[in-house]
C-alpha cells in the first residue's frame, strides 16, 4: 500500500500553532522521503470543517494513495484521544468507503523518545528543581504518562486545568527552600496558554521576589521532532 500521513492537533484561534504545525508537516515530510509520503495537517477543533470531512478531503486530494495513516499531535491519551479521533475517523471511514484505508496511529504522547527532547532543554538550564507543567485532564489514567516522565527527568509535575496547579506547586518548593525553579512547559507549540503561562511567572516572580524562575519553550517544530513523530508511523 502507497501511504499519505496526516498530522491532527487540537486546534487553536492564534494563528502561531498553524504555523508551527505546517513547519513540522515539512519536517515530517523529508524525514519519510518528501513527496514520495504526502504529509497534511488537521485539526479537531476550532476549523472551518469537522475533523471527518478535513480526512477526506485531504484523502481524495492526493493521488496514488490508498491508505491513510492519521497521526494525533496529542500529549496525553485524554478525550480527544481516546474518543473524539475514533469517532470522527469513523464518520470518514463512512464516506470515503472501500476506496482507501484509514488507520489511526498511537498519540505523540506514547513515543518514549519525548523524554530525550525535554532531557535536552533541560541540560540548558540549570535549577534546583524542575516542574513538568502539563495541560492536565479529568479523563481517569490520563495524567500517569506525564507522572512517569516527571520522574524520569527527576522533575516535579503541576498542571494547567487540574490539580496541583502552577502556583500551587510553586508554593510547596519555595516552603521547601528552593530558590532556583524551572518551569518546563509539556506543550506543543507557543500559543495562548504558553502567553498566559509566561505571564503567571510574572506575577509569581513579584510573589517570590527570592526565587528565580526560568521558562523553558515549548517543544515546537523541529527536525528532531519528526524523528521522533517518524518513529511512530510504519512507511
Amino acid at each position: 500500500m502507497t501511504s499519505a500521513y496526516l498530522l491532527v492537533s487540537h486546534g487553536s484561534r492564534d494563528p502561531r500553532p498553524e504555523v508551527a504545525m505546517q513547519q513540522l508537516a515539512g519536517f515530517v515530510s523529508q524525514k519519510l522521503g518528501n513527496s514520495t509520503y504526502p504529509v497534511g495537517i488537521a485539526a479537531l477543533e476550532l476549523q472551518p470543517q469537522p475533523l471527518h470531512q478535513q480526512i477526506q478531503q485531504f484523502a481524495t486530494s492526493v493521488d496514488g494513495v490508498d491508505c491513510l495513516q492519521v497521526i494525533p499531535l496529542f500529549l496525553i491519551p485524554g478525550v480527544h484521544v481516546m474518543t473524539d479521533i475514533p469517532e470522527q475517523i469513523a464518520l470518514a471511514k463512512q464516506a470515503l468507503g472501500e476506496n482507501i484505508v484509514i488507520n489511526l496511529q498511537p498519540h505523540l504522547g506514547s513515543q518514549p523518545d519525548l523524554v530525550k527532547l525535554l532531557s535536552q532543554q533541560m541540560a540548558t538550564m540549570k535549577a534546583e528543581t524542575t516542574i513538568l507543567l502539563a495541560h492536565g485532564s479529568r479523563r481517569t489514567g490520563s495524567l500517569e504518562p506525564i507522572e512517569t516522565i516527571a520522574a524520569q527527568l527527576g522533575a516535579v509535575t503541576a498542571y494547567w486545568a487540574v490539580a496541583p496547579s502552577l502556583e500551587s506547586r510553586i508554593q510547596d518548593l519555595v516552603a521547601a527552600g528552593k530558590r532556583e525553579i524551572t518551569i518546563l512547559p509539556y506543550f506543543l507549540f507557543t500559543g495562548g496558554i504558553t502567553d498566559a503561562i509566561a505571564q503567571s511567572i510574572e506575577k509569581l516572580k513579584l510573589q517570590f521576589p527570592t526565587v528565580t524562575f526560568q521558562l523553558a519553550a515549548p517543544l515546537g517544530a523541529s527536525a528532531e521532532l519528526a524523528e521522533i513523530i517518524g518513529d511512530l508511523i510504519d512507511t
